[in-house]
């Protein structure tokens, strides 16, 4: 360590900080070995599937569908939990402190086994409050600040409303007071959905895959997956689907089936299907839910504005069939037949009954195809959620003054291979090894002699026990891992348990809490984690005994320390922090822990997020300042 503290050097100057203080920056040295500064975002095509045609028929109308799912509260079997609910900060991410604890309920044994802990920190219980004092967790506690979902029930049916016919079940995971189910909260940390279009793959594990099959988030890893196409109305198909580059679409099909996020236990994406594309014989009535019927959308909302019913809730299109119809191809959805699933999962085509509804396990053909829709609509969604226009990305465009000094001299701390090291992992334009550019050059990672998949790290959050992460299998026994499933393996060792994926930093002074447990409250923490080269510095062995190489430590200097901060806050757009176009969204209630009986559901407390056009609004609070969320 002082050998690189004697190579690196450095320079006095004087800049203004804050606008009122002098302070001292030591400016580090060019090192040969430092790579250049990455260049702008905008330099970088947004990654799109080559047979995306196939299924899209019109992109403008498939981003519109995409949209008012996100957005959609009816689509959480509660009727109450959207997608956005978990996004809806300026960030896109979750600021929520109360009822938003997970215990650690991905502990392992060290022979593999589950073994979750089901006690929460500081005895604040599912429906505690976190505060400002409770950080950082670790290592007092294995909690997680995440989101809330929705509580534990087991599907029944569709409803003739927004919310499904559920029974409660006691929650396994400790969500409970008394005998009352507590709203479920998510396990990690819930990242942003904006850049996540350059991701290879989804989900801080990297579970949902590059490759989307049409129907979950496990790509090639399931070899059962099938649509039906109709090219002949009269005698739809079973056929597998494969659009790589979809790993959004792969992401965005999880959440809807989750019991935790927002799903009864049991729901399908088959069943959603039923819920918002309903059907009944030739020349009765249809009651298809209205697209946002319980929403505000803003008249100049930069997607659904021309569509919007302002003041009333809702937009103007009757239904999602009509979206839908309009996206998409006609092969995917016009079938007079129905298909029918046997308890065993085996399928078959049939003709629809004359009178009545379909039972539970027959669908029409859009509503068995409604997973596809559904991923890629919200993929095409988020596809225009990128924020390229930030004081960094304009630097690198040429404007000399869109970075501070001190700004600057974290950019070099940032590249340099002396001193921070920070580009080794967050590389590349997108600021992250675990971008489809990257992945696609070398999926494989070679670390102080240990081998793991590119953009993904054990940096020492936690003990690896704790979450295994991308060193974890699906429910077939694959390895999410794609350095396990090679075949050769590395000639390495590789260590891949506790590893999670690299993010993108843009924007990331508007995403607290950071790191997959929500563990850390600011950019500062953050800063000092890897000043220190992370928290665990045991307990970091996978599960067959390798000893992980940890962080080095570097003890940034208070200069340093401010220097990176100042280069992380230059990467915040503008346009995301105050919510303009692309980055508006309808009005959206959502829970806020457990309170008197209030709006939607008996037991939440709801805040409401209003209505946001393309000129944008107020910035969200920042995480725990100064004050909660509104009751």
């Amino acid at each position: 360590m002082q050998q690189r503290l004697i190579a690196v050097g450095c320079l006095l100057v004087l800049v203004m900080v804050t606008g009122t203080v002098l302070s001292q920056v030591s400016i580090p040295v060019p090192h040969p070995d430092d790579p250049p500064p990455p260049p702008s975002l905008k330099t970088v095509p947004i990654p799109e599937p080559a047979n995306l045609g196939e299924f899209v028929q019109d992109r403008e109308a498939a981003i519109r569908l995409g949209k008012a799912l996100f957005w959609d509260m009816q689509v959480g079997s509660d009727g109450l939990t959207a997608c956005g609910s978990c996004h809806f900060t300026s960030g896109m991410s979750d600021n929520r402190s109360r009822n938003s604890l997970a215990p650690g309920i991905k502990r392992i044994t060290r022979s593999g086994e589950p073994d979750p802990d089901t006690t929460f920190y500081n005895n604040l219980g599912p429906a505690g409050e976190v505060t400002a004092a409770d950080y950082p967790f670790f290592p007092r506690s294995n909690d997680v600040l995440s989101s809330q979902g929705v509580r534990r029930s087991v599907f029944v049916g569709i409803g003739l409303g927004p919310a499904d016919i559920t029974r409660p079940e006691p929650d396994p995971n400790g969500f409970r007071i008394g005998s009352v189910n507590t709203r479920c909260v998510e396990p990690r940390n819930t990242p942003t959905v904006i850049n996540a279009v350059f991701n290879h793959r989804q989900f801080w594990d990297g579970r949902a895959d590059n490759a989307f099959n049409g129907v979950n988030n496990m790509g090639d890893r399931d070899p059962n997956a099938r649509l039906f196409r109709a090219d002949d109305p009269l005698s739809p198909l079973p056929v597998r689907v494969r659009l790589e580059d979809s790993s959004l679409a792969s992401q965005a099909v999880s959440p809807p089936v989750d019991p935790c996020e927002m799903s009864a236990v049991g729901r399908t994406m088959r069943d959603v299907g039923k819920k918002f594309a309903r059907w009944a014989p030739p020349g009765q009535p249809v009651f298809n839910l209205r697209p946002l019927a319980l929403q505000k959308v803003h008249p100049q909302d930069s997607v659904l504005g021309s569509w919007s019913r302002w003041p009333q809730k809702g937009l103007t299109v009757p239904d999602y069939p009509t979206l839908i119809r309009a996206a998409f191809h006609r092969q995917w959805w016009d079938s007079p037949k129905i298909i029918r699933v046997a308890p065993d999962g085996t399928t078959s085509v049939a003709d629809p009954p004359t009178s009545g509804g379909l039972q539970a396990n027959e669908f029409s053909l859009m509503q068995y195809n409604f997973s596809l829709f559904f991923g890629l609509a919200i993929q095409l969604y988020e596809a225009t959620l990128v924020a390229d226009d930030t004081p960094f990305d304009r630097f690198m465009e040429g404007e000399t003054t869109a970075l501070s000094p001190l700004a600057q001299f974290g950019l070099d701390l940032f590249r340099s291979q002396l001193r921070g090291q920070c580009i080794t992992c967050h590389e590349g334009a997108e600021l992250t090894g675990a971008s489809v550019r990257q992945v696609r050059a070398s999926p494989t990672r070679i670390r102080d002699g240990q081998a793991m998949d590119r953009g993904f790290n054990n940096i020492g959050v936690q003990p690896t026990l704790q979450d295994l992460g991308l060193g974890a299998r699906d429910e077939f026994g694959n390895w999410f891992s794609t350095v396990k499933r090679l075949s050769p393996p590395p000639r390495e060792p590789i260590v891949v348990d506790g590893a999670f994926k690299v993010p993108g930093l843009r924007n990331v002074e508007l995403t607290a809490p950071y790191f997959h447990t929500g563990g850390h409250r600011t950019l500062r923490d953050v800063v000092e984690f890897y000043s220190r080269g992370g928290d665990s510095h045991t307990g970091m062995v996978t599960l067959d005994g390798t000893d992980i190489v940890t962080l080095e430590v570097f003890t940034f200097t208070e200069h340093e320390l401010q220097a990176l901060e100042a280069f992380l806050r230059s990467l915040t757009d503008e346009r995301v922090r105050y919510k303009r176009a692309p980055f508006d969204h309808p009005q959206i209630f959502i829970p806020n822990g457990v309170g008197p009986v209030a709006g939607f559901v008996p037991g939440d407390r709801l805040v409401e997020i209003p209505a946001v056009g393309r000129f944008g609004g107020p910035p969200t609070r920042p995480f725990l300042e100064p004050s909660p969320l509104p009751q």
